[in-house]
This record gives C-alpha cells, structure tokens and sequence, in this order.
C-alpha cells in the first residue's frame, strides 16, 4: 500500500464536518443566538474572528480525547497497575517535605539526568534532553525541524502523537502501512523516504499500538536511507528483550526516546531523549525553562534510586502478559496478536468491537476499542496488563459476551 498524506487522511472527512459546522454556528452568532441551543452560555463570540486567526489545520482538529475511567477497571491507557510499598512512600514524601517549591526547579535536572543514564545505560559519549513526557520531546523535535515543504514520516497504525504534533506544527504527516501482520513494510518505507525526503521518521520499537517488534536489520536500512534524524521510540522498552542504545554511537542521525511512564511513573510526566549531542544542542533551544518541575525531579530520582523495585513490577507484568496472552487464545472467537509490551491488541468478529467495548465497560472494564483507528485496526480492541486480579476479572467479562 503506498504511503499517504495526511490530507489524504480521515482529517479529510473531518474537515468537511468541521466547517459544516462552524458555518452553522456563525449563522447564529450572527442571528444573535446562542452557540449551545437549548443549554446557557455565555455571549456568542464572533466565529468568524475565531476562523481568522485560528489555523484551519488546528480548527480541524479534535483534542486528544481522554475519557473518564473513574468507577472501572481501567485497562485502557498502558499504565502500571502497582503501587509502591509503604515503606518507599513514606520515605518519597519525607524527601518532599524539604522541596523548595519557591524556587524555580534546575532547568537542566542535572541530578535528575545523572541517574537516567545510569540507570538506562546511556553512552557516556551521548547528550540527553528531558522532557514533559515524550509527547513534548516530540513537539520539539518536529519544532524545530519545520518548514514549508518539510514532512514527518511513520508507520500505521502508530503513535498518534507522530501525526498530531505534525499537524500542530503545520507540517506535512507521511504515513506507511504497515502489512497485515503489522510487520514492518520496508521497501514502502524505503520508497516514501525516496520520495519525500522526510525531515523526522519515528519508529516505536515495540510500536503502539500493535505491540510487536520491527525487524532490526529493517530498521537499521531505514537509518541508513533516512536524510534527516531517526528517532526510535522505546516508550515500552522495559518489556522488550531488545534495544537500540547500544547503536547510538554508530549512527549519528539515530535518536532514542524513552519514557518512565510505563515503569510506573505515569502521573510524573517524564521522557528523555539521548543522541548526538549536535542534535540535541539544537532542540535544546525550542525546550521551554523548567520543563521538568521539582517534584518531578526529586520524585524521578527518588524512584529511580530503587529502580530494582521497578524491575520487580516489571517482570511482573511481563509474566501476567503471557498468562492473559494464553488465557485469550483460549476463547473462541478472537485473533490475538503478541506483544512484547505491557498491553495486548485482539481482534473480535467483524463489526463486533463497539459492543464488545461497550459490554465489557457495562461489567466495570475499560479499555481501548481501536476499531476506528485506522483500516488494519478494524475490530481491533486493546488492553492494558493488570494486576492478576484485574485481568480476572477482564477474563470472565469477555467470555461472557456473545461473539
């Protein structure tokens, strides 16, 4: 299948229906009618001020939906499921008892930075850069690589981010199929490359949401082909047998993302990114000053002092993933695909993944239904890992829809 742009893309579809109905909405201000009918608000603003200033990329946007998983089981969102003992708690908030929060953080976390490379094997020769998560070590990387005519190549199905941000930064998004298997299509990749001279690929090695590993030697032709930097994202290294930081050295258009995330430290909104420091010197220039507060800083590399505690649930999780892998393939119905991530996608009957999303949140379990996420994705669902308890209780859910 050969590479699309984003304007060939459903954004297509969602334009249409955005001016549709921004148009309407006009109409009334302009008949001096509430935008919400029937509910109160405050006075019509001017859409058609609005529609001037506001770029008609961002207008034809939606923002990144995050729904609201109080009350269930929340398999959704590729999180840790464990806590910390109550030991480490107590010492965690001793240490932040004496934070100075009025003061601005260290802009660059050196003590911070320190401890991630130690503890992600970072080469002494690479350069690191921190950020709010790796969804803004994105936004500075396409930032600063924008330009008229400049494109952002990936795979689909993959990161929304990579296409988001793209669009965010009025650039163009190119984006490869993946195959059936959602193996890595290289020669289409090496061909869109070709062709467009991308100024950023990103792959995510294990990639989301397919879960599954690309072949190495693929991706290493991709680095090579590649005109521009090529950033592998390893937001799911810890529960991969397999890594690109040993490379760094050897390729000095390789970057490599990772998160603390998924090791169970979502709710601090930590990335990092580590690569030639050529690259990251001039990324470091669009990285807005404390991007890192303190609590984040002291919490980060309080945690990450007892990283061992963190392998612990680690190791954890990736033995519940082969056990729910297992006990998946057991009913009927459904095509599981392996993961060498902390979530597992499956496949349900054709046309049946919005009610078997909507019966398993009925019985108190939320996750991700991605049948709307593109063609290879159709009746595609994903689940997040849990506790034993918690995949029990997603277990017998499941075998009790009718598929």
């Amino acid at each position: 299948m050969p590479a699309r742009r984003n304007t060939e893309s459903k954004n297509e579809i969602f334009a249409i229906v955005s001016e549709k109905s921004i148009n309407a909405k006009t109409q009334r201000c302009e008949e001096g009618k509430e935008v919400q009918d029937n509910k109160p608000s405050r006075p019509c603003v001017e859409n058609k001020t609005v529609s001037r200033w506001i770029r008609p990329q961002i207008r034809e946007l939606s923002a990144y939906p995050v729904p609201d998983a109080g009350g269930f089981i929340k398999l959704d969102a590729m999180e840790n499921p464990y806590h910390w003992p109550q030991d480490k708690i107590e010492q965690w908030l001793a240490l932040l008892r004496n934070a100075e929060l009025n003061r601005y953080p260290d802009p660059h976390a050196r003590r911070l930075s320190d401890r991630l490379r130690e503890v992600m094997s970072v080469p002494a020769d690479a350069a690191m850069l921190l950020g709010n998560g790796s969804d803004e070590i994105i936004q500075m990387i396409v930032m600063a690589v924008s330009g008229a005519g400049r494109s952002v190549l990936s795979v689909e199905p993959g990161f929304v981010m990579y296409r988001m941000i793209a669009d965010f930064c009025n650039m163009d998004y190119i984006g490869v199929p993946l195959r059936e298997d959602f193996s890595l299509d290289s020669e289409a990749v090496l061909a869109a490359i070709e062709q467009h001279q991308p100024a950023v690929v990103f792959l995510a090695y294990p990639n989301n949401p397919t879960g599954n590993l690309f072949n190495k030697t693929d991706m290493l032709r991709i680095i090579a082909a590649a005109p521009g930097v090529v950033v592998v994202d390893e937001a799911y290294h810890a529960f991969a047998d397999d890594s690109f930081m040993p490379l760094l050295a050897d390729h000095e258009n390789l970057l490599l993302m990772r998160t603390v995330s998924k090791m169970g430290l979502a709710g601090l909104r930590l990335g990092m990114l580590a690569g030639a420091p050529q690259w990251l010197e001039q990324f470091d220039k669009v990285r807005l000053p404390y991007n890192i507060n303190i609590l984040t800083q002291l919490s980060a590399e309080f945690a990450l002092q007892h990283a061992a505690m963190l392998d612990a649930q680690t190791q954890q999780i990736k033995q519940d993933r082969a056990r729910l892998y297992t006990q998946m393939q057991a009913l009927a119905g459904l095509t599981i695909f392996p993961s060498q991530a902390n979530f597992i996608l499956f496949r349900v009957p054709a046309g049946k993944a919005g009610s078997v999303f909507d019966e398993l949140k009925t019985g108190g379990v939320l996750i991700k239904n991605m049948d709307k996420a593109g063609p290879l994705l159709r009746d595609c669902l994903r689940v997040t890992v849990g506790t034993a308890e918690e995949n029990a209780v997603f277990l017998q859910t499941l075998a009790k829809i009718n598929l």
